[in-house]
């Protein structure tokens, strides 16, 4: 079971959408799915179609230790016919680092939490971490086994890598030594702008095979989904945007395929 964090404590890169996405993609793919809203925004819960103001129990209550996570647990249909499970988000967790900063073992809350889930349970775990380095980001990159970046194909993308890179290898040093950056997703690209293939060209000149080949191309059908309560793939399924994040899952799915009998080897 693979527990994937996207990060990058800058908002509006495109995380929501690429956890939302590639979750649908590899449900679609038959593989069982857990998404994971950690954001308070609850941007991944109400592009689902879920109202985040109607629900009784979210990861708030599970951080909280009020609830075990299989009790917050929704399910959503996707299309082909599969399902999909979610751990919605909603306001309440914007109280998170306050609440639980007393807690001890606060940064491995979720990684408590998730103890419960049974390894048989899914084979992707995928968290949606908020657009900063806080307490809830921390407790994601605690639990994760890999962190996949996202980082806009914008000037100032490359500078803010430096503190999501202390922040990992922080983590790395005093929680979880296993945890491994495995890629680097490049959003909003538009290949008519020569500043967007300049960022692009620059990520994968300093970190190499780790930058995936797929990038996602700016898209208005991408970015009118979640106002809808769809992925990509319900909304606009014939659009630029389910191409580039059909692409990204398949090439996901075979990033880890190898990842995985390497460790075996």
């Amino acid at each position: 079971m693979k527990r994937i964090a996207f990060a990058n404590q800058k908002g509006g890169v495109g995380k929501t959408t690429t956890t939302l996405n590639t979750g649908v993609g590899l449900a679609m793919a038959g593989c069982r799915v857990l998404l994971l809203d950690l954001d308070a925004q609850a941007n991944l819960t109400e592009g689902l179609g879920f109202r985040a103001e109607e629900l009784e129990v979210t990861i708030f209550d599970v951080l909280s230790g009020v609830v075990p996570v299989r009790d917050a647990i929704l399910q959503r249909p996707v299309p082909d016919g599969e399902t999909m499970h979610v751990l919605p988000s909603s306001i309440q967790l914007s109280a998170a680092d306050i609440q639980l900063a007393g807690r001890m073992g606060r940064e491995q809350l979720l990684r408590q939490a998730l103890a419960s889930v049974d390894e048989g349970s899914y084979d992707y775990i995928l968290m949606d971490c908020p657009p900063n380095l806080g307490l809830l980001t921390i407790n994601a990159l605690v639990a994760a086994t890999d962190v996949i970046v996202i980082a806009q194909s914008h000037f100032y993308a490359m500078k803010g890598m430096t503190n999501l890179w202390d922040a990992i290898d922080e983590v790395k040093r005093f929680y979880n030594a296993g945890l491994e950056v495995s890629g680097i997703v490049v959003t909003q690209f538009d290949a008519r702008k020569n500043l967007n293939k300049d960022v692009e060209q620059s990520f994968r000149e300093n970190f190499e095979d780790i930058v995936f080949r797929t990038v996602i191309r700016d898209n208005v059908t991408l970015a009118e989904a979640p106002s809808y309560g769809m992925s990509i793939f319900e909304h606009g399924p014939q659009s630029h945007g389910a191409e580039d994040y059909r692409a990204l899952t398949k090439e996901m799915l075979a990033r880890f395929e190898l990842k995985q009998q390497a460790e075996v080897a």
